[in-house]
């Protein structure tokens, strides 16, 4: 339901558990600037002690940048709130110049956050930008293969990097809303020419829930992405129930889905959860393309294979069907240092450890020495799996996985659930979840939201 009510700030923010902080991304555009004029208000009446921390990313594409994040600067200090702006430098990509621009957005802002102890980050997103988003997504959609996930639109809590809560508290109330309530307090906003700009998609499909039928389109939009949340939710819940159930990680590096996982009975939750597992093993940001995902589980209920998919092998047999990370395309020794994500699949960090240390795939000699077939695993599955697990090595020495010995123990391996390592909607939490638990990756932290805890 859209929230139009003259109390925002209390339905907006009343829900969010803010006992560490918030971290407010404010560029100087209206959505954005109302975010934090209803914030502080919120704050400053039920809990005037905690720390609210707006940041302006100046993402130094326009000669009227840094002019803007002056003037957001200006009004914090009017307004007695902390403020830092961040300029996103270095060199700017010639294609693909808005995703790049919302990966350093969300990267700096995490930064700042991290910076001040925060994991709760605030952004204005309305539900104009979601129905937007939506009616951008189904364009894409229309004759594509992809299981239509991207049609809910925007979750209203995303987890960036397995740590910060990126919460949108606006995606039920419109900007002319949100406008009404500045031109009240006479506060003043920026507009972005890009926001106009035909040449981008988004302001393409603005202009359209603009004119004469947008308001049945922008309805029908957020109906949809309502019920396509729900359905992504209650679907996640049911695959995330088949890995606790019917998987195992014999070694790491190797899991091993029961039988039953392919047979007859929820082939939806199955199809679902499938992806998940072979991105989650070959160490892969995006899930599958669907339907070559769906045409592999109809082989698989057809009995033994042998396939490769996202830089997975799926080795089905009467005893399970195991996924374990193909041997092409592992990295190359290199010098072990901390590392956000080693082959996608592992996070590495070093600790107070010095000295001439490698870390590489631990390779078929050494595997070979470790292997003991568990939980119905063949040896030679085993072998193959550890071979590509990362290892501690001293020129041609292979000293062994981290945590195995005292010289090593301050050197650190955790898996990591690849396609949602840097972005976790809450849609997806139930099966995040499984799998995290499933590889012994670490507990998602708890839902920025009273009463709630992660993946429930």
């Amino acid at each position: 339901m859209l929230d139009t009510g003259p109390d925002l700030s209390e339905r907006l923010f009343s829900d969010i558990d803010f006992s560490d902080g918030a971290i407010a991304a404010v560029s100087g555009g209206s959505d954005s600037t109302a975010l934090l004029i209803l914030l502080k208000a919120h704050l400053d009446r039920t809990a005037p002690a905690t720390r609210l921390l707006a940041v302006t990313i100046d993402h130094d594409l326009r000669p009227g940048s840094a002019t803007e994040a002056r003037d957001v600067a200006r009004l914090c200090t009017k307004r007695g709130i902390a403020h830092r702006t961040i300029v996103w430098s270095g060199e700017k990509p010639s294609s693909g110049l808005p995703a790049a621009a919302r990966e350093a957005r969300y990267r700096l802002l995490a930064e700042a956050a991290a910076a001040e102890g925060i994991g709760l980050i605030l952004t204005g997103h309305t539900a104009d930008d979601q129905a937007e988003t939506v009616l951008m997504r189904q364009v894409r959609h229309e004759g594509a293969s992809d299981d239509g996930r991207g049609l809910a639109g925007m979750a209203p809590a995303t987890l960036y990097n397995w740590r910060h809560w990126i919460v949108r508290p606006f995606l039920g109330t419109r900007r002319a809303t949100l406008r009404d309530v500045l031109r009240r307090q006479n506060i003043g906003w920026a507009e972005d020419p890009t926001n106009v700009d035909q040449h981008f998609e988004r302001p393409r499909v603005r202009a359209t829930l603009a004119g004469d039928d947008g308001a049945r389109r922008f309805a029908e939009a957020t109906a949809s992405a309502g019920q396509a949340a729900a359905s992504r939710e209650e679907l996640g819940q049911r695959a995330a129930m088949l890995m606790r159930d019917l998987a195992g990680m014999p070694v790491p590096g190797l899991i091993r889905l029961d039988p039953a996982f392919a047979a007859p009975g929820d082939a939806e939750a199955a199809t679902y959860a499938l992806p998940i597992l072979l991105a989650t093993v070959g160490g892969v940001a995006f899930l599958p393309d669907a339907a070559r995902s769906r045409a592999l589980f109809e082989r698989l209920r057809a009995g033994p294979l042998c396939a490769t998919l996202s830089r997975t092998v799926i080795d089905a047999r009467r005893s399970g069907i195991f996924l374990r990370r193909e041997s092409r395309g592992l990295p190359e020794a290199a010098p072990a240092v901390n590392t956000d994500l080693w082959d996608g699949r592992r996070r590495i960090t070093l600790g107070d450890t010095q000295g001439a240390l490698l870390i590489a795939p631990l390779g078929t000699a050494a595997a070979a020495k470790r292997a003991v077939g568990e939980d119905g695993a063949p040896p030679s599955l085993v072998r193959a799996a550890l071979a590509a697990e990362p290892a501690l090595w001293r020129g041609a020495e292979c000293l062994g996985f981290p945590r195995e010995g005292a010289a090593l123990a301050e050197i650190g391996v955790v898996p990591a659930v690849a396609p949602f390592a840097r972005f976790l909607p809450s849609f997806d939490l139930a099966p995040a979840e499984a799998v995290a638990r499933l590889i012994g990756a670490p507990p998602l932290p708890a839902l920025p939201f009273h009463g709630h805890s992660a993946g429930r």
